[in-house]
């Protein structure tokens, strides 16, 4: 199977009715181009959408760990968030297939909403409420984007009679691509307007930061309500009438070996981004550049991962370019996880460590999306939601662990982690090369 060649994308895209293959020749030209530009259009509107959603909620959870220090507040309240966003995951699959891909998305902002807000006004009484609320709505939303960049990238695929596994990677190479610069630009605010207190003081300018943050999240839900409805008409999978059906529909992919192999990278990509917002952070990049240097850092962090996932989504083919890609980035990583700590903190040293980091979660990013929608396209609401299920729980992890073992201990368990996961990933190529485990 060589990369960039349409057979081996068929070979790893699940077979389709022979009635959706006849559809495409059916369209006329004008009709093909309009639905083209529907589906690009809805493309850069999602990105955009993603991008003022959540340049303010990634650069609110960057500063959790070091603004809301209280009995450890801030690092507490992303656990929690994190343990209800695996909760919740569960029932995503069956909320999107119910209320349709674009509503979800629609309500899913709302829980990024309330947090920014309850941040204006930290405590307990505002802080664990707004987590665990956004932990359900988190749930909703990530499926939802699953579901609907996975319909509208198939869907362009099919209407110009372009190779699917690379459709798949240009769509997710663009919307995380989108995504990442999040990381850039909501630091580059937070650096702007965050200043250190005298003498070891109190931050201030957080009260302003988090206003422009509301103004953000508004017309990303702006730009959400403006997405065309791309929900798949004669999908395979019906509404669920019962709990038990639903059940079954939701762990229909723990059956398939491909999806039991593929978790371990999952859950590491959950552990490599919570190590982000909650170790290094706190541990590498405050002693050196102090609280207002987190949005630098994480600036340079995001600048990585955009340039990555841009990148790594044009050269996605299908399964070979796809090992070859995570071998790259799980070697930057373990990089960063196997260098000695002590004594390199010099102050261009956490902007390095981050510059490598964000080149490894930019990976990871593009390719679970684009691998997990080839693989299961039968199922793909699921299959979305196992992802959610496996990286927020792995999240919730990291949030609990972080204030009670030390940064050694931190950096052992996410190398054996990374050994663990990356060996998973090599396996899952051999199962997916063998014809007769294509499909379970």
């Amino acid at each position: 199977m060589e990369d960039g060649r349409a057979p081996a994308v068929a070979e790893l895209a699940v077979p389709r009715d022979d009635d959706e293959e006849e559809a495409a020749p059916l369209i006329s030209g004008g009709r093909g181009t309009a639905a083209a530009t529907s589906q690009t259009r809805d493309l850069h509107l999602l990105s955009s959408a993603f991008l003022f959603v959540f340049l303010a909620y990634h650069a609110a959870q960057n500063l959790q760990s070091t603004v809301n220090t209280d009995e450890n507040l801030g690092s507490v309240s992303l656990g929690l968030l994190y343990t209800s966003f695996t909760a919740f995951s569960v029932v995503g699959s069956p909320v999107v297939r119910r209320m349709g891909s674009k509503r979800a998305l629609v309500l899913g902002t709302s829980g990024y909403l309330l947090f920014i807000a309850a941040n204006l006004v930290p405590s307990w009484f505002t802080m664990v409420p707004a987590s665990l609320y956004l932990g359900f709505t988190a749930s909703i939303i990530w499926v939802g984007q699953g579901t609907y960049l996975t319909s509208a990238a198939l869907s362009h695929a099919r209407d110009n009679n372009l190779p699917e596994g690379q459709t798949l990677g240009n769509f997710n190479g663009e919307f995380w691509g989108m995504f990442a610069s999040t990381q850039v630009i909501g630091n580059l605010i937070s650096l702007a307007l965050l200043r250190d207190g005298k003498d070891g003081g109190s931050v201030t300018g957080k009260n302003l930061l988090f206003v422009v943050f509301l103004g953000c999240m508004i017309i990303g839900i702006v730009l959400m309500c403006l997405l065309s409805k791309r929900d798949e008409k004669g999908n395979n999978a019906p509404t669920h009438s019962s709990f038990g059906a639903m059940m079954k529909y939701i762990v229909a992919p723990l059956k398939d070996r491909r999806m039991i192999l593929i978790i371990p990278l999952i859950a590491y990509s959950g552990l490599q981004q919570a190590f982000v917002w909650a170790v290094f952070t706190k541990n590498i990049v405050t002693p050196v550049l102090g609280i207002s240097g987190v949005g630098g850092a994480m600036a340079i962090y995001g600048a990585a991962d955009v340039v990555c996932s841009l990148v790594a989504g044009r050269l996605t083919s299908g399964l070979h370019s796809a090992t070859s890609i995570v071998s790259v980035g799980a070697i930057l990583q373990a990089v960063v996880l196997f260098c000695p700590m002590g004594g390199l903190l010099g102050a261009a040293v956490p902007l390095f460590i981050g510059a490598l980091w964000g080149v490894g979660d930019g990976v990871l990013n593009t390719q679970l999306s684009a691998l997990l929608g080839l693989l299961f396209e039968d199922v793909k609401e699921a299959a979305f939601a196992q992802l959610k299920v496996w990286q927020s729980g792995a999240i919730a992890v990291i949030f609990f662990l972080s204030p009670n073992i030390t940064l050694q201990a931190m950096l052992i368990l996410m190398a054996i982690a990374l050994i663990i996961s990356f060996g998973s990933f090599l396996l899952l190529t051999l199962v997916v090369e063998k014809p007769s485990t294509i499909r379970s």
